[in-house]
């Protein structure tokens, strides 16, 4: 027989019902974990919370922290030196033989290759 009506349903499963925790008491057990020397299980056992609870909602409290930021920006000394000329006008080829070629950034692009085609056939 199918049940017609919602009230029919049951609604706990097995032996256990769903427990309801509000933001505060998440947040304290999640301290009483996060504790130096605290062990999870303990703590979860201790409130009667499943210990994957507990990690989920530890890991959900660190990814809202995470979200919000701490506010500190944290700085990288930076030391910006300007080009020489020498070194912005040149480019520096090496070959998988191990030679280098010394060019300037004005060489013609086809004279180039066929240099490198010479080299490579050595």
């Amino acid at each position: 027989m199918k049940a017609d009506r919602i009230d029919e349903v049951p609604t706990t499963v097995g032996s256990r019902r769903r427990r309801l925790w509000s933001g505060e008491e998440k947040q304290k057990i999640i301290a009483e974990a996060l504790a130096p020397g605290a062990l999870m299980a303990e703590v979860a056992r201790r409130h009667d919370v499943n210990p994957n609870l507990l990690f989920t909602w530890r890991r959900k409290a660190r990814s809202k922290q995470e979200a919000k930021g701490s506010g500190v920006v944290e700085l990288v000394p930076v030391v910006v030196t300007p080009e020489t000329a020498s070194s912005a006008s040149r480019l520096e080829i090496v070959l998988v033989s191990g030679e280098r070629i010394l060019v300037g950034a004005d060489v013609d692009a086809g004279a180039l290759a066929r240099i490198v085609k010479a080299l490579s056939r050595r």
